[in-house]
């Protein structure tokens, strides 16, 4: 698989990488077995960014993710996240970003995950209440004691990335982008070129809708978390498959998927962006 880099300290990854929230959280039931075949396999085809957060699954996807790398450590660059604290139902209690709980958050990734170091840690949310200065800089104190490698942050403003980015050198930034989620391309690609920090793009495929196999509120399962997206509500979604047709035809006539040709279009936005 092709190479890109995140950031100017050098990290390389596969030009596609698998996220792993939907194995333990949100998109239906789970299947720990296949999602472990799914991620090991992901490995076999060069896809090296496992992406992971500790609120996914409340825990359970780092520890999913920790089994899946057994013996696969050396060909994964692991991903995870911390700040989002959610009550055992799902809901969101707060945002953490206090130098205090960085610690501890990160503390308990490396035991979930069994790693003695993380490669990519973000702040999943920056903490309104915290100044960004104090968070990246309990961050940066990660890095010097060695537990974790580069640094990067999720749905972050361009003021943000660039008080982050004067403490401590950012790897990327990890942002929804895809063919039907495009704000960042009016806010914070300028300044991601600007300060030579990568995009994370997540949900690269609008949360399954791109793959060409929803057309309906059927086609979810009963318990399945995007059932309350407005895109996916019943006055909405047959539109919204309407489109996803006419990206299936301009698939076909290439001989590709419509995952493909979504995947395709983010990869040649840009050689930072990374699926």
């Amino acid at each position: 698989m092709e190479q890109r880099t995140l950031g100017s300290q050098g990290l390389q990854v596969g030009a596609i990488g698998l996220g792993c929230m939907g194995m333990s959280h949100v998109y239906g039931p789970a299947d720990d077995e296949e999602s472990t075949r799914t991620i090991q396999r992901a490995l076999d085809l060069g896809m090296s960014l496992i992406d992971t957060a500790d609120v996914y699954g409340f825990n359970a996807n780092e520890r999913l993710v920790g089994k899946a790398l057994v013996g696969r450590r050396a060909d994964a660059v692991v991903a995870t996240k911390f700040g989002m604290k959610r009550r055992a139902d799902g809901s969101l209690i707060g945002i953490d970003g206090s130098p205090e709980y960085v610690a501890q958050a990160c503390d308990a990734s490396l035991q979930r995950l069994g790693l003695d170091e993380i490669d990519l840690y973000y702040a999943h949310r920056l903490d309104p209440e915290v100044p960004v200065e104090e968070t990246i800089g309990a961050m940066a104190r990660l890095v010097e004691q060695g537990k974790v490698r580069y640094l990067g942050v999720s749905e972050a403003s361009a003021q943000e990335l660039q008080r982050a980015q004067a403490v401590h050198p950012l790897t990327a930034l990890q942002s929804e982008y895809s063919l039907w989620t495009r704000d960042v391309e009016a806010r914070e690609l300028a300044t991601l070129e600007e300060l030579d920090v990568g995009l994370v793009a997540y949900s690269p495929l609008g949360r399954g809708m791109l793959s060409g196999k929803i057309h309906s509120q059927a086609d979810l399962a009963e318990r399945d978390y995007r059932r309350t997206f407005p895109r996916y509500s019943p006055e909405h979604i047959e539109e919204n498959a309407r489109l996803v047709d006419t990206l299936t035809r301009i698939a076909d006539d290439a001989d590709l998927t419509v995952a493909q040709l979504s995947l395709g279009w983010l990869l040649a936005r840009s050689p930072r962006v990374v699926p």
